[in-house]
């Protein structure tokens, strides 16, 4: 019966496929288009750049025409032939014109238009017409209401409409080619200013404006004195929005017994803003991801600011447990609450709580390919888990402004977490079959404190202090239950049933760092930055790994050379200059920073100091061709040092196949990394071009050295000194035509390095390499498509031998709008998996769909949905090291059928 309807949906879908192209060709020759074209001056025929021109058709079927002049002051626009539209050109300063304009059959047609100065405009409170777009130098400003249909409930729907921005399915926003990286409401950032909340939850009529900031600071006086490429988006609501509860309430149930229930509630005022946001569901969809957990940290291009900040987050604990997105089961409650108090003018005071609990089941089958230089072999490992985690985030912030050369901010914040799991491990190989089942749990704290003071000394000088401390206390537990030996080669294991070993971590850290910085403006092309700062950290490490018998004794592995007492604290100071001057358009900075490090290592009461100077350099050069183009090239020399459990002396049991033994003398790793970059964006051309080419360059690296003896590993580090290679592209470019969109990206990264195995060493190389072709159509009245076919392949040679993966993608995505109060929305993903060294080739697809109707002006809504329509059992990906080759199908959750209910306040 199951193979039945999966042959029957398959049938209905290719069906669908079929007229899908149909709907496209009919959409593209639906109504012909013409190029209305020409240039707009003043009355000294001196050309306008940025002049909005606005064309508003006589008929509510035909879409509104919009263009901007370029530096030229000309200007394309495409409307449609035998229409009526009402042409308003305006430009800043200057009376705007209003003409009218029938078009006919002509596929192009010239007009040049002369805007006379507005002489009155200073004397003049209101202004009676606002353009649809004000572009200033590092601003633009939309005003929504000129792109909306009405149809729109999300902010997300909002933004797809505005030219030059761009929204993706899980709420990331793209303005003129660069990333939003904060979003705020009313000029004060909502929840942890990520914009993922903000996008797909703030209702679409309670916004007014829209504006994009572009290298945006959060410091207004250190605009233009710290180097900044991000870019923020700013929300202005409607007045009858500004003091006001809004909002939607969400939920549903399915077969199957399956339920959401997710409230988004609002309320808005100029002094007190508050917002929940709750969901509660089994159907796997998480409210909250790594991505987020990331942005609570202060986003990710702070965290590549920090020696280590990505990767250290990345590799912790509770990011290993909320990144997990692939499951069987999971049971997800989820609730924030954001408020913000304005105190006074110069004083804000805001705080947000967010908790998490979820239950999730996983499993994952995987085909380890072992690369020993003796014997390789091959051994499937079946991993199933049961895992229930709950955290608790809380963060208070007071913002202190009496003016603009003054600025201070204070932060506390807090995480709690608690996390356990039951698994079951099979594992087949050469030289044992066995079953481990393994318990874990993980009690966490984090507490951090930071302030940062900004003051204007002179007209020359400018002052920043910043300051933190941090307090972290971690304690994993785990447990490995099996009637055989493991690890027989180092284990001390006494004979018994059932073999217990026990792991016990303790994990304390102590953090403090403050930052002392000068700018100074030597006139407007010559700046010289000094910075003096100070890091302090104090470390202990405690592990206990024991093996209880059945009788309840202790078998401790204290004699094999197990159970670490150990601690580490480690002193950096160091004193920056930066030199910044332009020539012309190029901006080139050089900079170097001298770090001295004095750090004490050992176990227990043994312990030894060490110190060393180290001088890095860095340099920075960038050409602003012009507004919307830029070419930028950055080198810098990088020194990290290991963290306390890779300094640790003692073993440490890894998992049931692994043992881990740290070295205390190890020193800093040092690499120079080298990036070239490319970003152009003309919204007149339609034309988007993003390229990035980064080179790593490893002088001294930690490098593993690792006993393969079957499946079981014992590793050590070492500070290996032969150079390793990094070399990664991306490259990306979008053209609108008419009312497609076409795309194309391609990434490549290829890096050689060494592996030390059973004493043996080799150099290993890998290559990644993908491409994306994309389609998308942007009609306003018939269904629209997005289709992208992904090519990418991943080569990896190790102890000469090749493997390559491929995948073969298919993503479509339809949204169609009918008859005024219906919203049908698809996506359809396939996958062909190929392992040619295996002999593994897999086929995949998955199909969700949903309907959604909502009378207009009426607050009920209703939607049917259904994900995973093909009932697809598995995902399939690999991944690679020094030396194993994985292939791994990660199973997922089964159809799911819902019907909702939405009450919009």
């Amino acid at each position: 019966m199951e193979a039945y309807l999966k042959t029957k949906v398959n049938n209905l879908f290719r069906k669908l496929k079929i007229t899908i192209l149909f709907v496209l060709i009919g959409c593209a020759t639906y109504a012909q288009t013409i190029e209305l074209s020409g240039q707009v001056t003043d009355s000294l025929n001196n050309p306008l750049e940025n002049a909005n021109l606005l064309a508003i058709p006589q008929s509510d079927e035909v879409p509104v025409g919009f263009g901007i002049t370029n530096k030229a002051g000309a200007y394309k626009i495409k409307l449609q032939s035998n229409q009526s539209y009402q042409l308003t050109i305006s430009y800043l300063g200057y009376k705007p014109l209003t003409v009218a304009l029938k078009t006919s059959e002509e596929t192009k047609v010239a007009r040049n238009f002369s805007l006379s100065e507005n002489i009155d405009v200073l004397n003049e409170v209101n202004i009676a017409y606002t353009p649809p777009i004000t572009v200033k130098k590092d601003t633009i400003i939309y005003l929504t209401d000129k792109f909306v249909t009405g149809d729109e409930r999300k902010l997300r729907e909002v933004l797809k409409k505005l030219p030059g921005i761009e929204v993706d399915k899980a709420g990331n926003v793209t303005a003129n080619g660069k990333k939003v990286t904060k979003v705020m409401v009313e000029n004060k950032a909502f929840f942890n200013g990520g914009s993922k909340l903000a996008v797909n939850n703030i209702p679409a009529d309670a916004v007014d404006k829209i504006e994009i900031l572009e290298n945006y600071s959060e410091v207004a006086m250190l605009k233009g004195l710290e180097d900044s490429d991000k870019t923020a988006m700013n929300i202005t609501l409607k007045e009858d929005k500004k003091k006001f509860v809004f909002g939607e309430i969400e939920a549903g149930g399915g077969i199957k017994e399956r339920y959401i229930v997710h409230p988004t509630l609002f309320y808005y005022s100029p002094e007190t803003n508050v917002n929940f946001i709750g969901d509660v569901n089994n159907t796997g969809v998480k409210s909250f991801t790594f991505n987020d957990y990331m942005e609570f940290e202060g986003g990710v291009s702070k965290l590549l600011e920090r020696s280590g900040g990505y990767s250290s987050l990345k590799n912790s604990d509770i990011s290993a447990f909320i990144d997990a997105q692939d499951y069987k089961a999971n049971t997800n409650q989820f609730g924030a609450l954001n408020m913000r108090q304005s105190v006074s003018e110069s004083t804000d005071l805001s705080a947000y709580v967010i908790a998490s609990n979820s239950k999730t089941e996983t499993e994952v089958l995987t085909s380890n390919d072992y690369l020993n230089n003796d014997t390789s072999f091959i051994e499937n490992r079946t991993e199933t888990n049961e895992l229930n985690n709950q955290f608790l985030i809380g963060k208070l912030t007071l913002d202190y402004e009496p003016s603009f050369d003054e600025d201070f901010t204070y932060t506390s914040f807090v995480k709690l977490n608690t996390t356990d799991s039951d698994g079951l491990i099979l594992t087949e190989n050469p030289s044992q079959n066995n079953q481990i089942q393994t318990l874990d749990a993980l009690d966490g704290l984090q507490l951090r404190q930071n302030l940062s003071y900004s003051r204007k000394l002179s007209k020359a000088h400018t002052g920043t202090l910043e300051a933190n401390y941090t307090f972290i206390k971690d304690k994993p537990f785990t447990n490995w239950l099996t009637d055989q030996e493991i690890l027989q080669d180092i284990l001390p294991l006494e004979d018994d049933a059932i073999y217990n070993i026990q792991q016990t971590v303790r994990l304390n850290t102590h953090t403090f760092n403050a930052l002392v910085k000068d700018y100074w403006v030597l006139n407007n092309f010559n700046h010289l930055y000094t910075s003096v700062g100070v890091n302090l950290a104090f470390s202990d490490f405690y592990s206990r790994d024991l093996q209880q018998l059945s009788t309840g004794e202790i078998n401790s592995f204290s004699n094999a050379g197990f159970n670490n007492d150990f601690g580490y604290n480690m002193l950096n100071t160091y004193f920056g200059l930066e030199y910044k001057f332009m020539i012309g358009k190029v901006t080139i900075k050089p900079a170097a920073y001298y770090q001295f490090f004095f750090w004490e290592t050992g176990q227990e009461s043994e312990r030894t100091t060490h110190n060393k100077g180290v001088l890095l350099p860095k340099f920075d050069v960038e050409l602003d061709i012009n507004n919307s183009e830029t070419i930028g090239f950055k080198y810098t020399l990088n020194a990290e040092f290991p963290t306390i459990k890779n300094l640790a002396t003692n073993y440490i049991l890894s998992s049931f196949s692994s043992v881990f033994k740290g070295n205390e003398t190890l020193q800093n790793e040092l690499y120079h990394r080298l990036v070239l970059s490319y970003y152009k964006f003309s919204l007149f051309k339609g034309l988007n071009i993003n390229a990035n080419l980064s080179y790593n360059i490893k002088e001294k690296t930690l490098k593993y050295i690792t006993q393969l003896d079957g499946i079981d590993q014992y590793n050590s580090l070492i500070l290996f000194n032969q150079p390793e290679q990094e070399l990664m592209f991306f490259g990306g470019a979008s053209k609108k035509i008419n009312k497609i969109r076409y795309s194309f990206d391609a990434q490549l990264s290829y890096s050689n390095f060494y592996q030390i195995v059973n004493e043996e060493t080799n150099k290993n190389n890998s290559k990644n390499i993908s491409g994306t072709l994309g389609i998308e159509t942007l009609f306003k009245a018939v269904p629209n498509l997005k289709v992208a076919y992904i090519k990418s392949a991943n080569i990896y040679m190790a102890l000469g031998d090749e493997t390559t993966f491929e995948n073969d993608n298919i993503l479509v995505e339809l949204e169609y709008d009918f008859l005024d109060d219906f919203i049908f929305k698809a996506d359809y993903n396939y996958d062909l998996y190929r392992n040619d060294a295996a002999g593994i080739k897999n086929r995949f697809d998955n199909l969700n769909a949903s309907l959604f109707y909502q009378k207009e002006d009426q607050p009920w809504g209703f939607e049917l949905s259904v994900s995973n329509a093909f009932d697809t059992k598995f995902k399939q990906s690999n991944s690679f090291s020094s030396f194993l080759i994985s292939d791994t199908k990660t199973f997922i959750l089964p159809r799911i059928i819902m019907f909702k209910v939405v009450y919009k306040l």
